[in-house]
């Protein structure tokens, strides 16, 4: 094939996804998840018109396809509601994932929200010439391009936006399953099946557990020290009950209190491998974003022997993985509990707001929610659904005067 050939068909491909350009008098929020619908939801209070994309096919697409299957909110539904709409009275204190996503549904059915589904963007950035953001797309197949020139955006894909998997030496010895929790939904396909889990927070903790109530054989690697609390104190929600002393108490006062109940509830956790940090819980969240493991039944299955904690992992082998304390033992499956990181950095362009090191806002909460030249942030307060609702109502409080500003002046162009 000649050059001028190739040439020609190169052209020819540049046409057929050459992108279509919508220019937006209201925001653009990147994001349909509890963040985003949130931040649109309180802009709509307001009578602000906003377009949220979404690179999936459904709203909170980590909630509906990268959840596990018993999965609960680990706070009262109180601290989880966005702003705008409580939950349901009938609702239980702690609801499941079902529940949650039902929820999701009904809010944005509420505020007659309606998402670009499938729009992955590619690229968001300011263009001086226009003073725009220019926030570029591509459909289902990466063919069809959209391009949205909007006066403010609002970054929304979360803390959450990829599972963040290590690489551990040996990872093609192993020859069986190792993958993320993200894909992880019960333990009916471990019946009976030695299994690692990597990873002590909230998520490692639970996959234990189900794996256990699946009679599993489950082991659960702790590298660092971690907090465990009881889930209730005193029959009340103990984050709700710290959230109420913090009113009152400074924050070490309150750890202590913590750290002294757990004590007596659960016992010494060190003595079953699980060394305490030597910062007390809200002073480590608030310090590092660490959030202190909330004990929904784990405990006391590594208090039984049915979970073995084990140390940090040295590397695989076939079928074996060999501990940094020199132990080897035998495994069916490696399930990695390892979170996951913001993509923000692979797409937003030019920005100083946000960390390339990892993808979050350069300013501590609660001063991460606004950029400049109209860039916004929500749900990247290390704070859960709780920050996710304060920084939508700050973004849409920040934005009413300009939109109203805005609008005015198309009024007078066109009279």
């Amino acid at each position: 094939m000649t050059g001028t050939r190739r040439q020609k068909l190169h052209d020819y491909h540049d046409m057929k996804i050459a992108r279509s350009i919508l220019w937006l008098l209201g925001p653009v929020i990147v994001g349909a998840g509890p963040s985003g619908l949130a931040a649109a939801a309180c802009l709509k209070e307001k009578g602000i018109t906003s377009l949220i994309l979404e690179r999936a096919d459904c709203l909170a697409s980590m909630w509906q396809l990268k959840t596990y299957d018993r999965l609960r909110l680990h706070l009262p539904k109180q601290f989880c509601q966005l702003p705008l709409m409580p939950f349901p009275q009938n609702f239980p204190t702690y609801p499941t994932k079902q529940q949650f996503l039902a929820y999701l549904k009904a809010y944005a059915n509420h505020f007659d929200i309606k998402p670009a589904f499938n729009r992955t963007v590619v690229s968001a950035e300011f263009d001086y010439r226009c003073g725009y953001w220019r926030v570029k797309t591509v459909g289902l197949n990466k063919e069809e391009g959209v391009e949205y020139v909007c006066r403010w955006l609002i970054v929304a894909a979360g803390e959450n936006g990829e599972a963040a998997v290590p690489q551990i030496e040996g990872m093609n010895e192993f020859g069986g399953p190792i993958f993320h929790t993200s894909s992880y939904k019960s333990g009916d396909m471990f019946w009976g099946k030695n299994v690692l889990v990597v990873g002590c927070g909230n998520s490692g903790m639970e996959v234990c557990l189900d794996l256990c109530n699946h009679n599993a054989h489950p082991s659960l690697v702790v590298r660092d020290s971690v907090h465990v609390l009881p889930q209730q104190m005193f029959g009340k929600s103990t984050f709700g009950l710290s959230m109420y002393l913090l009113k009152w108490f400074p924050v070490f006062l309150v750890d202590q209190f913590l750290l002294a109940m757990s004590h007596f509830m659960l016992g010494d956790t060190a003595q079953f491998g699980l060394n305490r940090p030597k910062l007390g819980p809200f002073q480590l969240k608030n310090l590092a974003g660490k959030t202190p493991v909330l004990d929904v039944g784990t405990l006391a299955q590594i208090k039984n022997g049915k979970i073995k904690v084990c140390r940090g992992i040295k590397r695989l082998r076939h079928n074996a993985v060999e501990f940094v304390d020199g132990e080897v033992e035998n495994f069916d499956a490696i399930i990695l509990a390892t979170g996951y990181k913001s993509n923000v950095p692979s797409w937003l362009k030019d920005s100083n707001m946000f960390s390339e090191k990892d993808g979050l806002p350069r300013k501590e909460f609660p001063n991460g929610w606004k950029g400049e030249r109209g860039l916004y942030a929500v749900g990247f307060t290390k704070r859960g659904l709780l920050g996710a609702s304060i920084d939508a109502k700050r973004i849409a409080e920040d934005i009413e005067p300009r939109w109203k500003a805005a609008k005015a002046m198309k009024v007078s162009a066109l009279t």
